[in-house]
């Protein structure tokens, strides 16, 4: 029986490389692997289809499930998750100390559906601000006129404007035409080290550790995607696919455990794991449904919430059946 010869679309990280240099394989499987950026890889799956198997957005998932039209049927392979307060950007000369200072403010966001500005937003809900207590500015970060990958009907009450054509959010955080910025990657201001750009949160680490205790939340990202039409044709096709990438990440989890010469370039990490573990339990970073389906739902209420999902989803929808339940010994 010859393997079936598919195209897959991924970020470049521990957890995904065993899959792209061929020490996992996926059974049945010849993969024809790119390791690209989020935005290059979203782009491209959602507005051409253009890969098979493709890392994919969340949040932009789940707008296309809900209007029924979505290409690909996710897997519960969770290649991106992350605490968003960190996400979330001031100017220091507008008072602002707190999340309850951004009332009224203008603030940037590259898109009202990316899955960051999902979490970062229901962050600032948990802190008593909600989307509507804003009024948004959206724009390129560093390019303009980024358009969202998808469209949105924005929820009652909800501002949101666009950027003065030909300018960015970063030239307009410099020069304090908006009072902060959200997304999931800094503005050019802030890592060049601007002194009057500043994360809300200074001590990302803590506010995140508090907001873990409370809600036992690790926000997820990122799903794995399969094209619709292929799991209808191979039924097999989405457990292989969640059986490799889960092995490829314990390899990158005992890679990682490792410190006799640490495989990250970064000082204290085996510091940081021990913390982790501390906080969140050995498994610091799983996949399937079973343990996540708490945060999962979190993320479907805030979705909805937010106006991005027209109706709001049911878990079971997510997911591929075959990959909901696996085989025990």
């Amino acid at each position: 029986m010859s393997s079936l010869t598919i195209s897959i679309a991924m970020g470049d990280y521990d957890r995904t490389r065993p899959i792209h240099d061929g020490r996992v394989p996926i059974d049945g499987v010849t993969p024809i692997t790119q390791l690209l950026s989020p935005e290059e890889m979203f782009f491209r799956a959602f507005r051409h289809q253009a890969f098979d198997v493709s890392e994919l957005s969340l949040s932009s998932y789940c707008v296309r499930l809900a209007q029924g039209d979505s290409p690909y049927v996710a897997v519960p392979v969770f290649l991106s998750r992350a605490f968003r307060h960190s996400s979330i950007y001031v100017r220091t000369d507008r008072g602002i100390d707190s999340p309850a200072d951004l009332r009224g403010r203008r603030i940037g966001i590259a898109e009202w559906q990316l899955t960051a500005n999902v979490w970062a937003r229901g962050i600032l809900e948990d802190h008593g601000v909600g989307p509507a207590d804003i009024r948004w500015v959206r724009g390129g970060m560093h390019t303009p006129g980024r358009p969202e990958k998808i469209p949105v009907t924005l929820p009652p009450g909800v501002t949101l404007e666009s950027a003065p054509e030909g300018t960015t959010l970063d030239a307009l955080l410099r020069a304090g035409e908006i009072d902060g910025y959200v997304g999931p990657r800094a503005l050019r201001c802030f890592d060049e080290g601007h002194p009057q750009v500043r994360r809300l949160f200074d001590d990302g680490i803590a506010a995140a550790a508090d907001y873990y205790r409370r809600t036992r939340i690790f926000p997820i990202m990122h799903v794995l995607g399969l094209r619709r039409t292929l799991a209808e044709a191979h039924p097999w096709l989405p457990g292989a696919l969640l059986k490799a990438f889960s092995a490829a990440k314990a390899m990158a989890e005992e890679a990682l455990a490792d410190t006799s010469a640490t495989k990250v370039t970064m000082p204290f990490v085996e510091d940081t794991l021990t913390a982790a573990r501390r906080l969140m339990g050995p498994e610091i970073w799983t996949y399937g449904v079973a343990g996540n389906a708490h945060v999962l739902e979190a993320f479907l209420d805030l979705h909805h919430r937010q106006g991005l999902s027209a109706r709001r989803l049911r878990l079971e929808e997510l997911f591929h059946p075959a990959t909901l339940e696996s085989f025990t010994l």
